[in-house]
């Protein structure tokens, strides 16, 4: 018999106590919507909950949660898209004048605006990063693409903060 660490959860209703409110605190940074980060956490656990025995005993439980939420951002995220086009945000005022940032927003409140205008895949690899603290093939894990491709979301993310800060700054 193979006895699951101490401090690992050893049933789902564990699970779902212990790792709650992380998960929905990751599903927010993803989403970046309190409801739909509700959803796809619920819609994780739905599909987490049949394969439990399957998925504990690899000790994959929360890689496969953090896949199951992006999965769910981006099938909402195409699924919106397909429904309604959506314009790029505007960063001018009413006279056509680029917006000056108020000096009292912080940089956090900035990076997240900015965080808000990239894809979902791209976003979720910077949140797996930067804020999870991920490796590179830890963060490929959880999206369930190769190390490379995730280093390519997180380098073309990045890129586009960049870009969009500096659009800012002008």
């Amino acid at each position: 018999l193979s006895e699951q660490p101490t401090d690992e959860p050893r049933t789902f209703d564990d699970y779902v106590r212990a790792r709650s409110v992380a998960l929905q605190k990751y599903a927010f940074l993803v989403t970046r919507n309190t409801e739909d980060a509700r959803d796809a956490v619920q819609d994780a656990l739905i599909g987490l909950y049949p394969r439990w025995e399957q998925v504990s005993a690899s000790g994959g439980v929360d890689a496969y949660v953090r896949r199951s939420v992006v999965n769910a951002a981006v099938s909402r995220w195409r699924k919106v898209r397909r429904l309604m086009p959506v314009a790029e945000p505007e960063d001018r005022d009413a006279a056509g004048s680029a917006r000056r940032l108020d000096d009292a927003v912080t940089d956090a409140h900035v990076a997240w605006q900015l965080c808000d205008r990239l894809p979902p895949l791209q976003r979720a690899a910077v949140v797996l990063r930067f804020f999870d603290d991920l490796s590179f093939a830890e963060v490929g894990e959880a999206l369930g693409c190769p190390e490379a491709t995730a280093r390519s979301h997180v380098h073309r993310a990045l890129a586009r903060l960049r870009s969009e800060l500096g659009e800012e700054d002008r």
